[in-house]
């Protein structure tokens, strides 16, 4: 199929179901062909089939449609099947092999990073990053690059008030000015870096990989002895992190964010 092929059923079905998912409530069906600018008749016969095949519930007694069963089932079969971990895998897996250090895939939770892939370096030692922790975002190579390219009006809301800054080591930002001077500088050189925020003696360099939209999606990074690579190693190693989180945008069919 030509990549400007276009199935307008099957964009306004998706269209609905993306809108639908956006809401913290069910939508009534005239607020819901508003919103997305179609007719009342096609969205009428869009939720009907939804509503037939259970992704979409109808409400009678309120007039509304929410999300079915049927959706539900996807967004947990997206899951099980760890997509982006699977696709992350072999670019890690060539990521290691080129630097010789771990490297590891980190996808932001709130205001923490949950890591779902750990490719470990033969020879190097384990490292607090293993499959299934969270660390606070703010700390974290991988966390900066993703809170980086998101609006500042969510990096505020996520980061409210000082108490939202963890501390581990007694380093990193604790304020929302100085975490957006950080951010500045991220967007600026389009990787971020850690040096013994989260582990002492370590560091990282990480850089963001995005979704189809642009935003991130994930961050992919390597962490190496701090001592064991001076100023120029790290910039060489920010060069290899950032092609490979390319790569990764690319396998997910995402694209890079409009500007930096």
């Amino acid at each position: 199929m030509s990549p400007r092929s276009r199935v307008p059923a099957a964009e306004q079905t998706l269209a609905v179901l993306r809108h639908l998912a956006r809401q913290a409530s069910p939508v009534s069906a005239a607020g819901l062909a508003r919103d997305l600018g179609l007719p009342r008749s096609t969205t009428y016969a869009l939720l009907s089939v939804l509503a037939r095949e259970g992704f979409v519930v109808h409400l009678p007694e309120e007039r509304r449609y929410g999300l079915g069963v049927s959706a539900f089932e996807i967004g947990t079969a997206y899951v099980s099947q760890e997509p982006l971990a699977r696709l992350a895998r072999p670019v890690l897996a060539r990521l290691v092999d080129a630097v010789g250090h771990s490297a590891h895939l980190a996808v932001l939770h709130g205001r923490e990073v949950l890591y779902v892939v750990e490719e470990r370096a033969p020879g190097r030692p384990p490292l607090v990053t293993d499959v299934g922790v969270r660390l606070p975002a703010q700390l974290t190579a991988s966390g900066r690059a993703m809170l980086a390219d998101l609006p500042f009006a969510q990096v505020r809301a996520l980061f409210p008030d000082p108490d939202a800054f963890v501390d581990r080591h007694g380093v990193g930002p604790t304020s929302l000015t100085a975490l957006r001077r950080l951010l500045s500088d991220v967007r600026r050189s389009g990787h971020a870096g850690e040096d013994g925020e989260v582990t002492p003696g370590f560091a990282s360099v990480a850089a963001a990989a995005h979704d189809h939209t642009g935003r991130p999606v994930a961050g992919v990074a390597v962490t190496f002895g701090a001592k064991d690579v001076d100023g120029s190693g790290r910039e060489s190693l920010a060069r290899t992190v950032t092609a490979a989180a390319a790569e990764l945008t690319r396998r997910v069919s995402g694209v890079a964010p409009r500007s930096r």
